[in-house]
């Protein structure tokens, strides 16, 4: 197949776009070379590149700085999937839309499943859940692949593990939320969690996560005894102490029960994923 991926140098985009090149011809843009925003750019870029598969990752993913920017999120996350899945209508495309498990309130003591109805509450959230509503409208052939919190990047790291590992090895306290629960997901994992989705011809919305769920301190506990650092230097703290702009759910975990189900829950665990990551990956690019 001919593989259009949005959001190509981000995170997941770019361990996706190699897990991909393996079986596919893979064309990657990001908001420079394509603007979602914009139809007129969107359709010559497929005038030119005639996709049999679209992978939409582009998107505003700073969750507080989306909460002030509200009109921007929405064109962005909503109107430029919207575009994306009028697009692959037109040229008879399937669409991957990546979303996110933040798409619930997180109201429930333990992970979500597909069976669970969203209820949003940041700006972020909604604009990204609004995608789906339009992917589903538009397109029969689609797959709407919901992540939790992803890890990934190597030595370009600047998330939850990288911060935490750079943080620590200079011996300074850190302060992690112990009430904000979620799943954490390795990019590649995902990537090729995500290959083998669409090898099945069976669309539809999946949650696709490293299997498990932990708080954010449990996840920094963990991270600091893969390096080696002396977990002393974090602190349990309630989220109550931060002040943030975007509301953050207590529960963000999810299940992959749909693909639990049909058997094809490949997803191994969280702890495992990071002890790859870090041990494999992360700390030999950084040395």
């Amino acid at each position: 197949m001919k593989v259009l991926v949005t959001g190509a140098k981000g995170m997941l985009g770019s361990d996706l776009c190699p897990v991909f090149a393996e079986k596919h011809q893979v064309v990657a843009t990001d908001l420079e070379e394509m603007d979602v925003r914009d139809p007129q750019v969107i359709s010559a870029v497929f005038e030119q590149t005639q996709p049999d598969l679209v992978l939409h990752l582009a998107a505003m993913t700073n969750v507080d700085g989306c909460q002030g920017m509200t009109d921007q999120t929405f064109l962005t996350n909503a109107i430029g999937t919207k575009n994306l899945a009028l697009a692959c209508q037109n040229a008879h495309a399937c669409m991957v839309y990546i979303s996110t498990g933040s798409v619930f309130d997180g109201t429930k003591n333990e992970p979500y499943t597909e069976f669970d109805t969203p209820h949003p509450r940041s700006e972020y959230s909604k604009a990204k859940y609004q995608g789906e509503l339009l992917v589903r409208e538009l397109l029969k052939e689609h797959y709407i692949v919901r992540a939790g919190w992803m890890f990934g990047g190597g030595e370009r790291d600047k998330k939850f593990v990288g911060k935490i590992i750079n943080l620590a090895a200079q011996g300074k306290k850190l302060q992690v939320v112990d009430d904000k629960f979620g799943s954490p997901t390795y990019t590649v994992d995902m990537a090729r969690g995500i290959l083998k989705l669409v090898e099945t011809g069976w669309y539809g919305t999946y949650h696709m996560a490293n299997e498990g769920c932990c708080s954010r301190f449990e996840y920094a506990q963990k991270i600091v005894e893969l390096v080696g650092i002396p977990n002393h230097l974090l602190e349990p703290i309630s989220s109550d102490a931060f002040s943030l702009p975007a509301p953050r759910p207590r529960m963000e975990g999810i299940r992959d029960y749909l693909l639990h189900l049909m058997g094809l829950d490949w997803m191994r665990s969280w702890e495992e994923a990071l002890e790859d990551y870090i041990k494999n990956r992360l700390l030999k690019e950084q040395s």
